[in-house]
């Protein structure tokens, strides 16, 4: 059985806005592929909306989906971060950072209302985001003499494999990106050459 190897994440940052007795949530999401890149970003929303009251957040990152977290930032417990990533579930989407900026309009909101807010708001930018499947890929380094230069590429073009860097000095070195499903019949392909030395990289 071939593994799942194609995820669901957005293109690129989309915005998202819902209003509610004079509060207003403003929902900013963005692709990221670290919690570094998770980090920084809201480290930037934190300077660019200074003057807002919350700013809550989830995300969903790794093509397993496995790394997660959703955080209410002063908001009554279970009110923002988990209404923020309940929405990043049901589009089953990863790789992605969602933040909810709030501006207090005077009014409380109570505990339904701010579940509603956050929810609605994060909607509304995920509806405005294009979502685009992407695979995952397995990246791959090998080394071979010359003599087999022609048997690799063959192998590297047969499958439309993207080629990430080469060097052709003493010895050629190739690092090249698989899909996952495609990675063992390309990693059986090529130990069988004469001189090849192959060894994975990473997943992403």
């Amino acid at each position: 059985m071939l593994f799942e190897d194609t995820y669901r994440t957005i293109e690129k940052k989309s915005e998202g806005t819902f209003k509610d007795r004079g509060s207003k949530f403003i929902a900013l999401a963005y692709p990221a592929n670290t919690e570094e890149e998770a980090k920084k970003i809201l480290t930037d929303v934190r300077k660019e909306f200074h003057d807002a009251c919350h700013h809550c957040y989830a995300y969903r990152i790794g093509h397993d989906k496995s790394l997660w977290r959703a955080n209410d930032d002063g908001e009554p417990s279970g009110t923002a971060g988990k209404p923020i990533f309940n929405q990043i579930l049901s589009k089953d989407l990863t790789n992605i950072f969602i933040v909810v900026v709030r501006y207090f309009g005077g009014t409380l909101l109570g505990v339904p209302g701010l579940i509603n807010a956050y929810k609605s708001a994060t909607l509304d930018a995920l509806n405005n985001s294009i979502i685009i499947e992407k695979t995952v890929n397995e990246i791959y380094e090998i080394y071979y003499d010359y003599p087999v230069m022609n048997d690799v590429m063959k192998i590297l073009k047969d499958k439309g494999l993207e080629i990430i860097s080469t060097d052709f000095a003493i010895k050629c070195n190739v690092i090249f990106k698989v899909r996952k499903n495609d990675s063992s019949f390309v990693y059986e392909s090529l130990k069988k050459l004469a001189s090849l030395e192959i060894k994975y990289l990473r997943t992403e």
